[in-house]
């Protein structure tokens, strides 16, 4: 067996996922667009240890909350079925962004890991396994298995839920401007707010209209059309949130500060620029724009009082190994 360190870049949903068909296996009510987020990554060493009595999960050089250790070890128990094995694992992970505060990094931290553990154990799965794979620990790991700018479609199977790439990289020169407006970790896990989703009555009207946005935004994508894909983007993502406030309980990631940016977003727009606003599970607001106009929206986030900080991310390629730091069978 093998030690091996993986990386993966969180993602930003365009099209949104938001509640489970099957909440075990993350098998999606609808299918999700989203865009990988270069320069922020999660860094995954994981290793199959004989003298470990359980796993063993650090997260940014501390021990992790039992939940995520459990979260951890369970993706863990479906690889050692898959490779035959039985033995615990030391996991390793760290964030060089924000954890838990609506960046993803959950998805970057599934993905990392189960393309470590699958290669620490000896594990040769293709892109689409490894994304079911991911999919398992966290629904949006999946999208940040493959390059660019990726699909997930639901699939209504486990065979068949998975997320492949509609477009690489350096098909757009998006640049995804998230204006920070709080790092504290947020209370309520999206795993929590996935299961009451269907407690909305707005969930349903959602996810029927979802085929028809992901149409708009897949051929946006593909035309690198960016007014097209502003107004479905906003529309969906004021559609979630519809839905998380409308449930029971209800759930409010936002924050008076993230109106604030969003309200200047929209004011951005009317005065011209062409920049579009989304906002994941967390009170933080993700400013999309051309790359001709980042510094200029990037400049104008810093300048607002309520932003703390604002971080500029191009598209990303896919998760990926760190070569050199394979050891035992070494697969090179």
């Amino acid at each position: 067996m093998t030690t091996a360190t993986a990386y993966a870049h969180p993602n930003i949903a365009l099209i949104k996922y938001w509640g489970d068909l099957d909440p075990t296996l993350h098998i999606p009510a609808n299918g999700s667009i989203s865009m990988n987020l270069a320069g922020m990554f999660t860094r995954t060493c994981a290793s199959f240890e004989p003298g470990l009595e359980e796993d063993r999960f650090t997260l940014n050089d501390k021990p992790a909350p039992i939940p995520s250790s459990r979260r951890v070890s369970k993706l863990l128990d479906r690889v050692r079925q898959m490779a035959g094995i039985r033995t615990h694992a030391l996991v390793e992970s760290q964030n060089n962004f924000p954890t838990g505060v609506g960046i993803a990094s959950s998805a970057s931290g599934f993905a990392a890991l189960s393309l470590a553990a699958a290669y620490a154990a000896g594990l040769e799965l293709d892109e689409k396994d490894l994304s079911r794979l991911a999919r398992t620990g966290s629904g949006s790991a999946c999208r940040s298995i493959p390059a660019g700018f990726v699909e997930w479609q639901s699939g209504g199977s486990d065979e068949e839920s998975y997320a492949f790439s509609i477009a690489a990289p350096e098909h757009w020169d998006l640049v995804d401007c998230i204006a920070l407006v709080s790092i504290a970790e947020k209370q309520v896990s999206s795993s929590e707010g996935h299961s009451v989703a269907n407690t909305s009555i707005f969930q349903e009207a959602r996810i029927t209209d979802a085929p028809r946005r992901l149409d708009i935004c897949r051929t946006a994508i593909q035309k690198r059309d960016f007014k097209a894909l502003a107004e479905v983007v906003e529309l969906d993502s004021n559609l979630m949130h519809a839905v998380m406030i409308t449930s029971d309980p209800p759930l409010l990631y936002w924050k008076p500060e993230t109106v604030s940016v969003v309200q200047e977003v929209i004011s951005m727009r009317k005065s011209g620029l062409a920049v579009c606003y989304t906002i994941d599970a967390g009170p933080n607001v993700h400013v999309l724009c051309s790359s001709e106009v980042a510094g200029a929206v990037s400049g104008m986030l810093k300048e607002l009082p309520q932003v703390s900080k604002v971080l500029e991310c191009n598209p990303g390629g896919p998760a990926w190994i760190e070569k050199s730091a394979l050891h035992g069978n070494n697969r090179d």
